[in-house]
């Protein structure tokens, strides 16, 4: 099972960054993906989570109203549109797989990509 991240960058505050998750696993369709993120010095918290079918978001409060995650099962990818980006959104970013309904601990998630870095200046 392999996951890749990508798309970050350095962006200025109140730009936007569109990350993606490539899977490279035949069962993608049938597990639930997260998006977490890790600033320096903080412990991996959680972003948001999408339901194998698509059907179903969850957001931390931190992100909610500003980011969208969405997937495509016939390309193996997720993705999180991220909107009126700010400074505290600097992280690493990290895509995830579970069989588990979406959960919003990180240690419920077997399946890690690389992580991608996400800048935001001021």
């Amino acid at each position: 099972v392999q996951l890749q991240a990508s798309g970050g960058g350095l962006v200025q505050a109140g730009g936007s960054l569109r990350l993606s998750c490539a899977a490279s696993l035949r069962t993608f369709s049938n597990l639930n993906m997260g998006w977490f993120r890790q600033a320096p010095g903080k412990e991996r918290e959680f972003v948001s989570a999408i339901s194998w079918s698509g059907d179903t978001t969850s957001y931390s409060d931190s992100v909610k109203g500003r980011f969208t995650v969405s997937r495509d099962n016939a390309k193996n990818t997720v993705t999180l549109q991220m909107n009126s980006l700010q400074p505290e959104d600097t992280a690493v970013y990290y895509c995830a797989a579970s069989a588990l309904s979406m959960p919003r601990f990180a240690g419920m998630y077997p399946y890690w990509g690389q992580g991608t870095q996400v800048t935001v200046s001021s």
